[in-house]
């Protein structure tokens, strides 16, 4: 009676002790985020006190299409091509890849383990035992009981990483995307400021031209003319460097999107420019709350989750262990031609490992977990902040790009008549070279600045499509909405 009852309490003390809860540090924690934005569109935008525009119709999930949008195929082909080769993406697939082996790996943890064993002897026992051959075979199942959570903890951990892969993924093709967008309108900015420099390197070489036949019939000075070539020269200097740094964009695009510079070249000159300009008017709204939609945000936040279990596996292996393994197993003995059957089978033992002293080993590993539990949550909040900023800067961007342009209009159209008017004068004899090239200097300036600020502009947008998450859909999101999905068909976007 006293061993049965020993049997039992032995049995039943992982189970008494499962009493004492593992006290893991929450999976979820709070980080500071903003109710509404603070910076703003131009008021010709409509803006509430809690949205702010943003071209996807309304729709987070639609700026996944947005490139579509643009109403520029070769925009969109050059993003797929980049896509297809990029490494960042190959890695995060590769990423997602080891997240799910991990995954499956620590679920396994959970259940029973079967192994097969066969063997074949032959031997010559003592008397009376004669030479005889021993075949046998055997199934031995093993399990662990997760008395206090450890393997679960484990689970947990895996798929709160692979979920932080998979939108890891999604977080590597809107890096791409952006990154071709961004050097894509920087090589059709190039083109545009090259003509603005190459009318600019004409108008320059004609009044070389024209000073130099004044100089030559005595109406105006050498040091006149060698003005005029000079500002020629500088002019013609602008242009090849103007084409140079449009070639350098041409050679990023091809090591972005593996296509053949020629290729390239033709797509190019064969498709038109896109009218920048229209991307702006066809905005909605952006929730404040957009943050949740961002994937670096959402990786950072499995990963606290992660540490959380890392930290209730730690706790887990301080505590008693609890197994039990068996066998099922036929063998035979054959020996002057009988055979005799050797059926056996058992169950257990019952294993109880008590941990007593290792040095502080557990107990450090325990430290170790809750220390980068901390980092985890300090490094979420900080990825919030970031997002914040990110938002914000764009918005700030866009609103002054957005207030400038109209000044930027009115200055080029001043600035060209001043000019013409100047140069009119010249040519009749009634101004001088320098107030011409004054005002062509001013003219000039103006048209870069205007380019440049529709290529300020576009960059804005693109900072604000990505701080924006880019089109990507929160699980816990997906989840609400549809019960019937899952966490795999977040790669197949």
């Amino acid at each position: 009676m006293m061993k049965k009852t020993q049997l039992i309490l032995y049995v039943s003390l992982p189970v008494l002790l499962s009493a004492c809860a593992l006290n893991a540090p929450p999976e979820k924690v709070s980080a500071t985020s903003p109710s509404q934005w603070y910076a703003s569109l131009p008021k010709a935008q409509p803006v509430d006190s809690n949205t702010v525009g943003l071209p996807h119709h309304g729709t987070l999930t639609d700026l996944s299409q947005w490139w579509q949008q643009q109403n520029d195929p070769l925009l969109v082909e050059l993003i797929q091509s980049a896509q297809t080769v990029s490494p960042t993406v190959a890695t995060a697939v590769s990423r997602i890849e080891q997240s799910r082996a991990s995954r499956v790996a620590a679920q396994a943890a959970l259940t029973p383990k079967l192994d097969a064993t066969a063997s074949s002897s032959r031997s010559n026992m003592q008397a009376p035992l004669p030479l005889g051959t021993t075949t046998q075979a055997a199934l031995q199942p093993s399990w662990e009981a997760d008395v206090f959570g450890g393997n679960r903890a484990t689970s947990r951990a895996a798929l709160a990483r692979l979920q932080g892969a998979q939108a890891n993924w999604h977080d590597a093709r809107v890096s791409v995307a952006a990154e071709v967008a961004n050097r894509y309108y920087s090589l059709r900015t190039c083109n545009k400021l090259a003509l603005v420099t190459t009318e600019d390197a004409a108008s320059r070489a004609e009044t070389s031209r024209l000073s130099d036949l004044s100089a030559k019939a005595g109406f105006q000075a050498p040091a006149t003319a060698a003005l005029a070539r000079a500002s020629a020269a500088e002019g013609r200097g602008r242009v090849t460097q103007q084409i140079a740094l449009c070639d350098l964009d041409v050679k990023a695009l091809v090591a972005l999107t593996a296509i053949d510079e020629p290729a390239l070249r033709k797509k190019i000159s064969d498709t038109p420019a896109p009218n920048t300009s229209a991307t702006v008017l066809d905005i909605s709204s952006l929730p404040a709350q957009t943050l949740t939609q961002r994937p670096d945000v959402f990786i950072a936040e499995r990963e606290v989750a992660a540490a959380s279990a890392e930290v209730g596996n730690a706790q887990a292996q301080r505590y008693p262990r609890l197994s039990l393994s068996g066998s099922i197993g036929v063998a035979s003995f054959r020996s002057g031609g009988v055979t005799t059957n050797l059926d056996t089978w058992s169950v257990g033992p019952v294993s109880l490992s008590l941990p007593l002293f290792d040095g502080g080993t557990r107990k450090a590993n325990v430290t170790a977990a809750e220390a980068n539990y901390d980092a985890a949550v300090i490094s979420y909040r900080s990825s919030v902040r970031q997002a914040v900023r990110e938002v914000e800067e764009a918005l700030v961007n866009l609103q002054s790009t957005a207030a400038r342009s109209e000044d930027a209009r009115v200055a080029v159209d001043g600035y060209r008549a001043s000019f013409n008017g100047f140069e009119a004068l010249y040519k009749n004899g009634l101004a001088n070279l320098i107030d011409l090239e004054d005002a062509r200097r001013l003219r000039l300036a103006s048209e870069l600045n205007a380019v440049a600020l529709e290529r300020e502009r576009m960059t804005a947008w693109i900072a604000l499509y990505r701080a924006a998450g880019g089109g990507w859909v929160n699980p816990d999101s997906a989840a609400a909405s549809n019960p019937d999905s899952n966490i795999s068909a977040s790669t197949q976007q």
